[in-house]
């Protein structure tokens, strides 16, 4: 990457929405433009977990804000990710559509584990170089992470629907802060949060730190009243809830140090807090600089060069785990990259990438049985946590793998993405030609690619020499019908 190239991350919490634009200069990350707009939209959603229509309204605006300061950068140059409010929306996919189209570029929905992975690679990223044994939590609005790690390496990652937003509506949903609401909002946060108590035990890190929101605003209300500058005790947490509670109201609620957009969550983010000091045994959190946002723009940089891409790691992880023949993996690669290329002759390197990592993974379905394993195979992938890749792209390969054999049609997927069914034909005839589990003869294949319709041109020759795979082609045309595509299939002298 070139120096001065710009990167930016955008972090659609369930809080608060934020920005971060930082320049890259010598192999380091250096900040340009942060923007940050509370907009609490994990209290948009109702009853049934779906976005009210104005808590989408407030989301497009403040996209509409972060899109034309993004304008002029190229797509591999922003990633936008979402947590878990849209994680938990059931109409996502309609708040989704639009704020894509208004800010500009795709919006990944992530998963918990992934978020974690991403805090701590913002984390570890601005502290300074230590073998120290890091707990890193950070308590969002509609979750919280928790995530054990030494260096810049993450070594055990959860995610738990707890949060400061959500603990606020439904333990102080009046604004009430008593004794009682507070014991009761702790003891709830225990009960979701108990399991970490086996993982993430005193005995396994040696510091803690606390990332984003809650931890921060807590920092900054107990340094204002006296308490070391970017730490959090458990002393100094305890007169905090005390204030609160003598205070009875957010609205009466007077501490220097507390900043306006925090008020209305204060009381579950404390209480949450509270909580995890009691679980972990912790007697000191340290307020940590970096967060999802800046794990994010590093994550940018990862994802363009291959040997640092940590997707390619996860694909190799799982093609061990599940014991795939790399043989096999590797002659339908080449014969799909083979294909790609014919089409796409200027090269798209991000689409070759996922065609190789499906490729890679076209056959773990075999670990379950080998009827239907293309079933099986998208079976793993959507129940499987797959840390540097979003759950639209996780599900992105697995719509590929479902769809590398059988009918076509039976797709759950957008059959205008002229992208994904470039790469599902270049599978499929990739995986149909190493039927024998034998390096194909390609050189005689030639497919083009104009409008909705493919053709596939061999000699006469070719097809006599291979007459089973010059069947299966012949019934892969059929196959196609009804998608809105077509292949065509010419063997000529």
């Amino acid at each position: 990457m070139e120096n001065g190239t710009l990167l930016a991350a955008v972090d659609l919490g369930s809080n608060s929405y934020r920005l971060e634009i930082a320049r890259f200069v010598h192999g380091q990350i250096q900040r340009v433009e942060y923007l940050k707009e509370s907009i609490r939209q994990g209290s948009g959603l109702d009853e049934e977990r779906r976005l009210r229509p104005e808590a989408m309204q407030v989301g497009w605006d403040c996209l509409a804000r972060f899109g034309e300061r993004l304008a002029g950068l190229q797509k591999h140059q922003v990633r936008a990710v979402a947590t878990q409010t849209l994680r938990e929306a059931k109409n996502r996919d309609d708040f989704l559509q639009r704020a894509n189209q208004i800010l500009g570029f795709p919006i990944d929905v992530i998963s918990g584990p992934e978020e974690a992975r991403l805090i701590y690679q913002g984390v570890s990223r601005l502290l300074p170089i230590s073998n120290e044994r890091r707990l890193v939590v950070d308590i969002g609005g509609r979750s919280t992470e928790m995530i054990l790690g030494q260096g810049y390496q993450p070594h055990v990652m959860a995610s738990y629907r707890v949060g400061s937003v959500a603990w606020s509506m439904k333990y102080f949903p009046d604004g009430l802060l008593t004794e009682q609401s507070f014991a009761t909002a702790e003891v709830a946060a225990k009960a979701v949060l108990d399991e970490a108590l086996d993982s993430h035990s005193r005995s396994t890190w040696d510091v803690a730190y606390g990332s984003s929101g809650t931890v921060g605003a807590v920092a900054d209300i107990l340094q204002a009243a006296g308490e070391p500058f970017g730490t959090v005790s458990r002393r100094g947490l305890a007169w905090l809830k005390d204030r609160l509670i003598k205070a009875g109201h957010v609205d009466k609620v007077r501490i220097e140090g507390m900043k306006e957009d925090r008020r209305p969550v204060l009381g579950g983010g404390v209480s949450v807090l509270s909580a995890i000091f009691d679980l972990l045994d912790i007697d000191v959190m340290h307020v940590a600089q970096g967060a999802l946002r800046q794990g994010v723009v590093y994550d940018l940089l990862d994802r363009e060069l291959p040997q640092t891409d940590l997707r390619a790691q996860t694909v190799q992880s799982l093609q061990e785990r599940f014991q795939v023949d790399r043989a096999q993996a590797e002659r339908v690669c080449e014969a799909a990259m083979a294909f790609h290329h014919q089409i796409e002759p200027n090269g798209n390197e991000r689409a070759e990438r996922k065609l190789g990592w499906v490729s890679s993974l076209h056959e773990i379905g075999f670990q379950i049985a080998h009827t239907d394993y293309h079933r099986h195979g998208a079976y793993i992938l959507d129940n499987t946590d797959a840390p540097g890749f979003s759950l639209p792209e996780w599900h992105h390969l697995g719509q590929l793998l479902l769809g590398h054999r059988g009918k076509v049609r039976k797709l759950d997927t957008d059959f205008e993405n002229e992208a994904f069914v470039k790469q599902l034909m270049c599978l499929r005839l990739a995986v149909l030609l190493c039927h024998a589990r034998r390096t194909p003869s390609l050189s005689p294949l030639q497919l083009s690619h104009q409008g909705k319709t493919f053709h596939l041109k061999a000699s006469t020759q070719w097809a006599q020499q291979f007459p089973q795979s010059a069947h299966l082609l012949r019934e892969e045309t059929v196959l196609w019908q009804k998608t809105g595509w077509e292949l065509g299939l010419d063997f000529h002298d």
